[in-house]
């Protein structure tokens, strides 16, 4: 049984995303909050395996709530759960150890998924989000592009021109299913290759394995 903490400001978002969690019958919700303050002391509780974490809110916002949280319950994975106006906090979020995004209007099968994601120790990041990730993650990274190319290039030298195929749609946000259906695969062809891309280039998550992409120029960054 996965064991969450639901984090909003909003009692009807809270509904909602417990509904779909409810659904599950290896998904319990043990505990709510209305701010990152009350989900600090829920979380020290509760001791859930996962949090799901709402970014902007009234005094505590979810950015400093994932901080203490992970000092006090470090095997607790927090999945924040964004709007397209929350880019500005990507970045930050991942500095202290985020697990994962998701849009709040996603697909309520991608919240599970996501949820065992982070629950298992891994990452899981929305592909509707990567590219915001993305930028996100640049502009608080300076540094030589040049560089940056070279290192991605030698990263992917071993890759087959099938894998690059896979990596370059990865970094271009695609899902699975729609990289399945641009290469005329099935899904599970397409999870293996990213399964064996996350092993090549030692990365955890599709973000990582994004900016590589971008790095070494297999994506087109043209408006």
């Amino acid at each position: 049984m996965i064991r969450i903490v639901l984090v909003d400001d909003e009692t009807l978002v809270r509904a909602g995303v417990r509904a779909i969690l409810d659904s599950d019958p290896g998904v319990e919700v043990v505990g709510e909050a209305g701010d990152g303050a009350e989900a600090v002391e829920v979380v020290r509780a509760r001791r859930p395996d996962v949090v799901l974490m709402d970014i902007r809110m009234p005094g505590s916002d979810g950015i400093t709530a994932t901080g203490e949280i992970l000092k006090v319950a470090p095997g607790t994975g927090v999945l924040m759960l964004t709007t397209f106006s929350d880019d500005h906090y990507i970045a930050q979020a991942l500095e202290v150890g985020a697990g994962g995004f998701l849009l709040k209007t996603g697909d309520p099968r991608e919240l599970l998924a996501a949820v065992r994601a982070v629950e298992a120790g891994g990452a899981y990041l929305s592909p509707t989000v990567t590219k915001r990730v993305i930028s996100a993650f640049r502009a608080t990274r300076p540094g030589s592009r040049a560089t940056k190319a070279v290192e991605s290039r030698n990263r992917i030298a071993g890759l087959s021109e099938r894998e690059r195929e896979v990596l370059s749609l990865i970094g271009a946000g695609l899902s699975n299913a729609e990289i399945a259906a641009r290469l005329h695969v099935v899904e599970g062809t397409v999870k293996a290759y990213a399964s064996n891309l996350f092993k090549h280039l030692n990365v955890r998550n599709r973000v990582e394995v994004a900016i590589i992409a971008h790095h070494a120029n297999l994506v087109d960054e043209s408006p």
